[in-house]
């Protein structure tokens, strides 16, 4: 992005004599249950998500998906879950009126779907990346709803089935929890909020429909002002399920509050996931640096997954090759958990840490 199955806890299992499973068994009262098929899958960020019922996911850029080797293998290996980095956000799928691209998208649908990857649609409802006709064309309230409306309804129709969760509406609010000026908002109101969220779960009514945001994943102006608006949607019966916390992160930036924020849009009975996470570093990084990072991605991750009706946390990448971080903020970077060698970093144990109960 340009600047992002509830969980429950388990219960600690206290191992059985084998005398006692050995008679259960007899009796037909337990099951136990499968091999791993490989040992070594419960040792990756992946196998550890596997098994707390959860999503470890990647933004995921359509170049290296083609073109290395490298990445895709750290990618299925490591991850139950992708993001489209850009390949489904409107210049990309309908750069011209009515006319739509799906091959970027359909390849990172395809190769999930072969690797036994969910996938998250990101995303619907966006002030940026939208296409010259689209940001140019002086519509009126009427055609621009209807072009809204045709979007989701083709792009979530076209996936239905194939995404578990999109990212509906993105980053709808300033700083001080006012609306964000857009196409959208300037038209619409913020009534297009309810109806894109209607139109999205008419297209596909099993997706998990998320609300989008940035500096919401402490208590501040930004998240209260989303809480209300979750609330409100509620009360009428919008189907929203779930809100995505970026967690674009500075290093030592992971709010104290972020826990107990998650948790009270998680009491409202919605989901909760970390949709973007990665954490910058001045360059270049030191040691103590690349120390101090695996601790915050630790906390990041266990912040949510310590919640109820944490769904998971995707990283906004998974090397520093191709991280968006270096461009968009001068002198940082360094910010995932593998290097551009793709070398697991101390950022890698950290997040697998976070996602392990028993580390």
């Amino acid at each position: 992005m340009q600047h992002t199955t509830p969980h429950h806890r388990r219960r600690r299992r206290v191992p059985r004599p084998l005398f006692v499973v050995g008679a259960l068994l007899a009796a037909g009262i337990v099951a136990l249950p499968p091999l791993a098929p490989d040992a070594s899958a419960a040792t990756t960020l992946r196998g550890h998500a596997d098994a707390r019922g959860v999503r470890i996911g990647a933004a995921v850029a359509d170049g290296p998906l083609r073109s290395e080797a490298a990445y895709t293998t750290v990618l299925d290996r490591e991850f139950n879950s992708v993001t489209a980095e850009n390949a489904m956000k409107w210049d990309a799928l309908e750069p011209n009126r009515g006319s739509y691209n799906w091959g970027a998208a359909d390849r990172l649908v395809d190769h999930a779907t072969s690797h036994n990857q969910g996938v998250r649609g990101h995303t619907l409802v966006w002030y940026a990346q939208l296409p010259s006709w689209l940001k140019n064309g002086n519509f009126t309230a009427a055609q621009l709803n209807t072009i809204l409306q045709n979007h989701i309804s083709t792009t979530v129709g076209r996936y239905k089935g194939r995404i578990y969760a999109w990212d509906v509406v993105n980053e709808a609010f300033n700083e001080d929890g006012s609306m964000r000026s857009s196409v959208w908002q300037d038209k619409l109101g913020t009534a297009h909020i309810a109806s894109a969220l209607r139109w999205a779960h008419t297209a596909d009514p099993a997706a998990k429909l998320y609300i989008n945001d940035y500096n919401i994943e402490a208590d501040n102006a930004k998240s209260d002002a989303l809480y209300a608006l979750a609330r409100q949607l509620l009360a009428q019966g919008v189907p929203l399920h779930g809100v995505g916390f970026q967690s674009h992160f500075v290093l030592g930036g992971v709010p104290a509050s972020m826990k107990a924020n998650l948790k009270r849009f998680s009491d409202l009975g919605l989901e909760v996931s970390l949709t973007e996470l990665d954490i910058r570093i001045p360059l270049p990084a030191s040691g103590a640096e690349l120390a101090q990072q695996s601790t915050d991605y630790k906390t990041a991750s266990e912040n949510c997954l310590g919640v109820p009706r944490c769904a998971g946390v995707t990283a906004w990448g998974l090397t520093d090759k191709h991280s968006w971080v270096p461009g968009t903020f001068s002198g940082y970077g360094a910010a995932l958990p593998y290097n551009e060698g793709y070398g697991a970093k101390p950022a890698y144990t950290g997040l697998s840490n976070g996602l392990n109960p028993n580390a």
